[in-house]
């Protein structure tokens, strides 16, 4: 007599049917987790450099943050495009664009990591120079950033295809993945620094090794799964209209991003002529701060994935009560989280750097920050929601406008008038303010009008079209190979800002 086998354990989440704050709460957890355990990559470092390589060396890895950002932005939000495209894609059951997509999306990742290593190598010396990173940093940083980028193909690898495994309600594998990789990261960095004393570029080293294995990790998931989302390496392709999908979603998110990083480093820039000590306190703080951000930004992927996922159904009131929970729960988080990280401020800035001065410029950081992080989260999970139905252009020049713009002139009027580090920090959450409020009325009004013109719930959207771009309106139809004719991108424009009003 056979033994019937059990089947294979699930790790996939149905964002469509049943109940959905347990669902929510069930996705978000491991996702924080794993967004921690990412963001430990980069507190490792700072914690061993600047316990045993001194407070120069613990400014030159800090410094580096808001640029190193700046370069990856663009193909990190990539991946935001394949999330988007594979919920849709799977919530439908459109196996054949799910396939086309993660084939697309594993070839994007692996040429991205290799254009980055060459800019991270021949563009970081001038880059922070322009930046005015200190003379005594200066060489440091450099040595960081380039040795940092070799690990880009491979950490490219790992967001892609977690972006997928993401899209299909799979938040738990990653974190294995990320805690097995974190791990690894914790224990090379004093072996390499301690040991060998290689200082900074010990920390990059096993920051990059660490990427390399996250990566192969998820590869190997991808390769072994039965699942419609399979990887075959001899299917690794660029679909064009994969592609053009990917990116008509993904770029407006990366370049949001990359507009972050843009005041983000002029901003570092306003920092660092405050000198070294300032520059260390404030890369303490910010480390810290990355983990409340962290956690919060949970919930922007979470709602992300379920409007998406939902969306293809046209299940549009089941998107209000995703968008009310992640709301929620990222008000809450934010306020318990940076009011814990601020009460316990000083023992914590201590674990990075024991001298006073860099704790007190670390502590007036967090006085403001901390305080105000919650509105960052709520902003951002409405831009989740507005990408979850496919619109990307809008919540990217809300931000160019809200966070951009609104920070360069904050940084050549008020503060200078001002010099303080309490006016620089001051711009934070004025913009989040001014940027999410912005964002709140945007995805209202989108919704409401995809709504009337869609209708509710029964039919998913048709699988030769990505998105409310390329449904028809008013007897015309922008799809996405019109982009190659003179009149495609202008009425893509006008499509675009027309459903925004």
């Amino acid at each position: 007599m056979k033994t019937q086998k059990k089947p294979a354990k699930s790790y996939e989440i149905d964002m469509c049917s049943g109940p959905l704050f347990s669902k929510i709460v069930v996705y978000a957890v491991p996702l924080m987790l794993s967004g921690i355990l990412q963001l430990l990559f980069n507190a490792a470092d700072i914690v061993v450099v600047g316990r045993f390589a001194g407070s120069e060396s613990l400014a030159a890895v800090g410094s580096t943050s808001s640029l190193i950002n700046l370069l990856i932005n663009l193909f990190i939000g990539l991946s935001i495009g394949t999330n988007v495209l594979v919920a849709r894609y799977f919530g439908s059951q459109q196996k054949r664009d799910l396939e086309e997509t993660v084939h697309t999306s594993m070839v994007v990742a692996a040429v991205g990591g290799v254009i980055l290593i060459a800019v991270g190598y021949f563009l970081s010396e001038p880059l922070l120079t322009l930046m005015g990173t200190p003379d005594n940093v200066l060489p440091l940083s450099v040595l960081y950033m380039k040795i940092y980028f070799v690990g880009m193909p491979a950490m490219l690898i790992y967001n892609f295809g977690s972006a997928v495994l993401r899209a299909v309600g799979d938040t738990r594998r990653p974190l294995y993945f990320l805690f097995t990789a974190g791990v690894a990261n914790a224990l090379m960095n004093l072996f390499f620094v301690i040991v060998c004393h290689m200082g900074v570029a010990g920390v990059a080293l096993a920051t990059a090794i660490s990427q390399g294995i996250s990566a192969v990790l998820v590869v190997r998931c991808l390769l072994a799964t039965n699942a419609d989302y399979r990887l075959d390496l001899k299917k690794l392709r660029v679909v064009k209209h994969k592609l053009i999908s990917i990116v008509r979603i993904g770029l407006p998110a990366g370049m949001q991003g990359a507009v972050f990083s843009v005041s983000n480093v002029l901003i570092q820039s306003s920092v660092n002529s405050f000198g070294s000590v300032v520059m260390a306190g404030n890369t303490a703080a910010s480390n810290i701060e990355g983990f409340i951000y962290t956690a919060m930004n949970s919930f922007y992927q979470t709602a992300l994935s379920f409007t998406s996922q939902n969306f293809g159904v046209k299940n549009f009131k089941r998107i209000n009560r995703i968008m009310l929970y992640c709301q929620g729960l990222v008000l809450a988080t934010g306020a318990v989280l940076g009011a814990g990280a601020l009460a316990a401020g000083s023992t914590l800035l201590g674990i990075y750097n024991s001298e006073p001065e860099v704790i007190q410029f670390g502590l007036t950081r967090m006085w403001i920050i901390c305080t105000t992080y919650y509105l960052c989260g709520m902003m951002d999970v409405f831009v989740g929601g507005l990408r979850g139905m496919g619109y990307s252009v809008p919540p990217m020049i809300v931000s160019i406008s809200g966070a951009c713009a609104f920070r360069v002139i904050w940084i050549y009027t008020v503060f200078a008038m001002n010099r303080t580090l309490q006016t620089l920090y001051i711009s934070y959450p004025v913009s989040w303010a001014l940027t999410g409020a912005v964002h709140c009325v945007c995805f209202i009004v989108i919704k409401r009008k995809l709504e009337r013109k869609m209708g509710s719930g029964g039919t998913a959207a048709p699988a030769s079209q990505d998105g409310p771009i390329s449904w028809k309106r008013e007897n015309r139809n922008v799809k996405l190979h019109d982009f190659s004719r003179g009149s495609g991108f202008p009425a893509l424009v006008r499509s675009v800002f027309d459903k925004a009003r």
